[in-house]
């Protein structure tokens, strides 16, 4: 089963309270993103911390009941910490940072690297049997096969979500094809 790549760069998900407080204003939309409902905003912020900061770090939209800063490996040395790997949401023992807005900033917790996931509808799970973890064949100069986890959910653009630095190391990009080995 063939699926596309989604490169997910460094990118920052606010909660109500915490946009209120770093922007004073609602999101807007600068273009929809594939996964349903959700969307990249003219906003940005920079995320900062006692070693270095990094500027024009993209806002995803709509607000969220957390607030959730992804980064790479690679942008995590730059910033001298070491974020866990983890799913979206999973904020325990993450890395604390501040983030600067127009308006205000904040230092939370909540800085992740994200893993490696396929998005599918819960219906297309079932259907197809696939499994909570995958295994994924990338073809190419670069090839090789990485383990992914499944995020199933009501509704999903079918994508599999790699950050900057494992589609750097793959030489993927958005758009690309890979294999689902486990179907």
């Amino acid at each position: 089963m063939k699926v596309n790549v989604g490169v997910s760069n460094r990118h920052v998900h606010l909660k109500k309270q915490d946009l209120d407080i770093l922007f004073g204003t609602d999101l807007t939309i600068k273009n929809k993103i594939n996964q349903p409902g959700q969307f990249a905003c003219n906003e940005v912020v920079t995320i900062k911390t006692e070693k270095s900061e990094i500027n024009n770090v993209r806002v995803l939209g709509p607000t969220r009941n957390y607030t959730q800063i992804e980064i790479s490996k690679t942008d995590a040395y730059k910033l001298g910490i070491n974020p866990p790997v983890r799913s979206s949401g999973c904020l325990e023992n993450s890395e604390v940072v501040t983030i600067i807005g127009p308006k205000g900033s904040i230092k939370t917790n909540g800085c992740i690297i994200a893993d490696r996931h396929l998005h599918i509808t819960n219906e297309d799970k079932i259907k197809y049997n696939v499994p909570d973890k995958i295994n994924v064949k990338i073809s190419g100069i670069k090839s090789g096969i990485i383990e992914v986890n499944v995020k199933a959910s009501k509704e999903a653009y079918f994508e599999v979500h790699l950050d900057t630095d494992d589609a750097n190391a793959f030489l993927l990009k958005n758009g690309d094809e890979v294999e689902i080995l486990d179907v």
